[in-house]
This record gives C-alpha cells, structure tokens and sequence, in this order.
C-alpha cells in the first residue's frame, strides 16, 4: 500500500472537519430557523451549530446541498464553502400560527416537524 493510499483516510477527516469548521452556529435572533422543516417535495434541516441539509424535488431532477451556515442577510441564508454557496431565499420567515411552524423559503412552504 502507498503512502497515499495509507494517508486518504486522515485527509479526508481533516477536509471534512475543515469544511464544518468553515461556517457559524445559528445567532440567537434566527434560532426559529432551528428544526427540521418539509413540504411534499421538498426538505431542510437546519441545526443549532449551523449545519443545513436540504432536499428539493422538481419533476424528474432532485436538488440536494449540505454544508455549514455561512450567514444571514435579512431572512435569507447561505450556505456552504468559499466560493461554492447557495442562497435561501426565505419570503415569509419562521412563524408559529395555531401550534404550527412555518416558514416559505424558495417559493415553497415549509412546515416544522415537532421535535
């Protein structure tokens, strides 16, 4: 086995614990935004530390991204690693009507999955 082959496992720690370490946690004023949130095609996870998981259906085509919360502009949110990072562009922000969260984000309307 070559040096390199020996040394993938470690690298690949190091750059998965470097990505994760590349965002923020979620500031106290958006801890709405924390929770894991659906709609029929479509799915998001944000957590308290800042990492986002989404999902989107569109027809055939599936659009997924994960990676560290980089920050917030207004209601919006980023996502992901220097130059490779996608915006959320949330319209009607986390908002709680008769015991049920929600949120539209992309166009969609979302609903929080009770914890």
């Amino acid at each position: 086995m070559t040096l390199a082959m020996r040394l993938r496992p470690a690298l690949t720690v190091a750059l998965c614990a470097l990505v994760a370490a590349c965002g923020i946690a979620v500031p106290d004023d958006k801890s709405d935004y924390i929770g894991e949130w659906r709609a029929p095609d479509m799915g998001l996870y944000i957590s308290r530390d800042g990492r986002v998981e989404y999902w989107r259906k569109q027809g055939l085509s599936k659009t997924s991204v994960e990676g560290p919360l980089q920050s917030f502009e207004g209601d919006d949110f980023t996502v992901g690693v220097s130059v490779m990072t996608t915006t959320f562009d949330v319209t009607v922000p986390p908002h709680e009507v008769d015991g049920e969260w929600t949120m539209t984000v992309d166009g969609v309307r979302l609903t929080r999955v009770p914890r």
